[in-house]
């Protein structure tokens, strides 16, 4: 009998601890103890013909406001990853594959600053730290963002989605430049479009716009942060929701962020229930490091899930 190469999602929850959406915030859930593999290597991730191809199909709008509606790809953690019915599991899959209503927030809010004269994508250089689908990061291109780098957990997720998104999305403002990578479908991807995958430790020795971590100089007030040219702008949705790597990811975030008129634009829920993170927890280790000040923007409670908030952190 000839052996299925259908992969085994029994065996892929032996070999990994899982968590369902009990513990992103939706019920209670025990902690695992078993010991997380090792996370995968950070790499830079180039657009390939299989995206160009995918994002002609499969895709379903996503009606942000009256005026304006985004497309997204949809795939399924078993085909990627041969995992069924799970939205995380640690050290192997961080949850990219699901459209997260953290990450619908945050464009929205995107939406209405720059309605409202407060922020201005056009010729910045932005960030979007976890970015699964990619949304927040596409609405700033389709704002005249010059720089978009795209950072998740997984290669894969990149792949099958974040790719085949951008390409949707913003084929005619991608085409307008020069090309980096030509497809046979004469799909454009510029240089200044990356895509790149890693832990939140690892991602800093790839990303273009990183601060070397001396950007401090003494004065008679003691350690004061010298400029750094990062990025102007860092988008995050949903990426603090566990507490263990709510260090790390601050820790990336200062690295990275343009000093000192960056900005950073954090959507989540307010507690994500059995992994222990949340917006709050991660505003208090903001708030006692005392760099960076942060504004509480929107508070969301549509009953989708629990409750939802936006901030925006900016230097003292």
């Amino acid at each position: 009998m000839q052996k299925s190469n259908v992969p085994n999602p029994a065996k892929a929850e032996q070999s990994y601890p899982r968590f369902s959406l009990s513990s992103l915030g939706f019920g209670p859930a025990a902690p695992s103890k078993d010991l997380l593999p090792p996370p995968p290597p950070a790499v830079e991730v180039l657009p390939g013909d299989e995206e160009s191809s995918a994002a002609k199909s499969n895709v379903e709008p996503i009606v942000i406001d009256d005026d304006l509606t985004l497309l997204k790809g949809r795939a399924s953690t078993f085909d990627v990853f041969g995992v069924a019915n799970s939205d995380l599991v640690p050290g192997k899959y961080e949850g990219g594959l699901k459209l997260w209503e953290g990450s619908l927030d945050l464009v929205k809010i995107l939406h209405s600053e720059i309605e409202e004269g407060v922020l201005m994508l056009s010729g910045n250089r932005v960030l979007e730290l976890g970015c699964g689908h990619g949304l927040p990061g596409i609405f700033a291109g389709l704002k005249g963002a010059a720089v978009i780098h795209f950072q998740d957990f997984n290669a894969e997720v990149l792949r099958s989605l974040t790719i085949p998104n951008v390409t949707v999305n913003l084929k005619k403002e991608l085409n307008q430049q020069q090309p980096l990578l030509t497809s046979k479908t004469s799909t454009i991807i510029t240089t200044d479009v990356r895509f790149f995958a890693g832990d939140w430790n690892e991602i800093h020795q790839l990303l273009p716009y990183v601060c070397s971590g001396e950007e401090r100089k003494e004065t008679n007030g003691g350690l004061q942060e010298k400029s750094c040219d990062g990025y102007d702008v860092i988008l995050m949705a949903e990426t603090v929701y566990a507490l263990s790597s709510l260090h790390c990811l601050y820790e990336l975030i200062k690295r990275c962020m343009h000093r000192p008129s960056g900005i950073v634009y954090m959507a989540g829920k307010k507690h994500y229930f059995g992994v222990g993170g949340g917006t709050r927890q991660f505003v208090n280790l903001v708030e006692e490091d005392g760099i960076l000040a942060a504004c509480l923007l929107a508070e969301v409670a549509d009953g989708s899930s629990n409750v939802r908030e936006v901030w925006k952190l900016m230097y003292r």
